[in-house]
C-alpha cells in the first residue's frame, strides 16, 4: 500500500497548500491512503467543521487532531457525525468522537489509524499513551484485521515519540510524530518493520515561528511581554510529512521517505 502522512496544517496558507498539492500527489504517487493532522488549520487554533470539510474534499482520507482538538467549538458536534476525523484516544473519556478507526482502502483493504497524546512537557497529564495505544493495536492486529496501521503521536518530547515508535515496532506500519511543527531528518524503518519519523513537520509558511507570523513571537521572546495576538503566517506554505510503502500481507513498511513540496523548504520527493 502507498500511504502519505502530512503534518500539522497551519492556518489559511496550510489549507491552500493541501488543496493544491494533495490531489497532485495522489496522482503522481498512486496513493492509496492519505492522513493529515489538521488541528491548527483554523487560524492556528483547532479545526472548524467547515475547514475539516475543505481538507477532506481535497482528497484527505483521515484527519487527526491533537491537544487543540476542540478549540473550535463546532468540532464537538461535527466529530460525532464525521468518522474521518479522529481526536486522541487518551483524551477525556467524556470527549466526543473516536481516537482510532478502521478505514476502507482500495481493493478491499483496511487501514487502522490511531492518534495518541504524549504526556512529557504537555500542559496537562493525559492517560498513559502507551497502554492506550497497546489496547488499540491488540484489537486490530497488523497483517490480520488491518493491512496497514498508522499511529500519530502528538507530543512535545522527541524521546517520548521515539519510545512510542519502538513500543509499536512490528505492530504498526508507521509511527509518526506531530505537534512541534518542525520536520525531523530521521525517517527510517525500525528493526521489526515499522516506519518511523519523529516529527512530520507542518503544512504551513516556514517563513515564520512554527507557523505564526514572526513579529509577535519575537517580541515576546525579546521583551517578555505580549504586544498582540498570534496570527498564522500567510506566505506560500510547504507541505511536509512522510511517504511510506507497505506489504499488504504483513503490514510492514518497505520504504519511508520524507515529503516536502512547495514553499521555502528544499523539496524532498520519492
Amino acid at each position: 500500500m502507498r500511504i502519505l502522512f502530512l503534518g500539522d496544517v497551519m492556518g489559511r496558507a496550510g489549507r491552500a497548500a493541501i488543496a493544491r498539492h494533495v490531489p497532485e500527489l495522489r496522482s503522481s504517487l498512486s496513493l492509496d491512503f492519505v492522513v493529515v493532522n489538521g488541528e491548527n488549520a483554523s487560524a492556528g487554533m483547532g479545526l472548524s467543521a467547515a475547514h475539516a470539510s475543505d481538507l477532506l474534499e481535497a482528497g484527505v482520507d483521515c484527519l487527526t487532531l491533537g491537544d487543540h482538538a476542540f478549540d473550535q467549538r463546532d468540532m464537538l458536534q461535527f466529530i460525532e457525525t464525521e468518522p474521518r476525523v479522529l481526536r486522541p484516544i487518551n483524551y477525556a473519556k467524556t470527549a466526543p468522537g473516536k481516537g482510532s478507526r478502521l478505514f476502507d482502502a482500495p481493493g478491499g483493504r483496511k487501514v487502522l489509524v490511531a492518534q495518541v497524546l504524549g504526556n512529557v512537557f504537555m500542559k496537562r497529564a493525559f492517560e498513559d499513551p502507551f497502554s492506550q495505544i497497546d489496547a488499540v493495536l491488540k484489537a486490530a492486529p497488523m497483517g490480520g484485521v488491518a493491512q496497514a496501521v498508522i499511529v500519530d503521536i502528538h507530543a512535545e518530547a522527541t524521546s517520548e515519540k521515539m519510545a512510542m515508535g519502538h513500543w509499536c515496532d512490528g505492530r504498526a506500519s508507521l509511527v509518526v510524530g506531530t505537534h512541534t511543527h518542525v520536520p525531523t531528518g530521521d525517517a527510517q524503518i525500525l528493526d521489526k518493520g515499522t516506519a518511523y519519523m519523529t516529527d512530520a513537520g507542518m503544512c504551513g509558511d516556514y517563513d515564520s515561528v512554527i507557523g505564526m507570523d514572526k513579529l509577535e513571537p519575537m517580541t515576546r521572546f525579546i521583551t517578555g511581554m505580549a504586544k498582540g495576538r498570534f496570527s498564522p503566517a500567510l506566505g506560500e506554505a510547504t507541505i511536509s510529512g512522510v511517504y511510506i510503502e507497505t506489504d499488504d500481507k504483513t503490514g510492514r513498511a518497505s520504504r519511508a521517505v520524507p515529503i516536502r513540496v512547495g514553499g521555502r523548504l528544499a523539496p524532498s520527493l520519492p
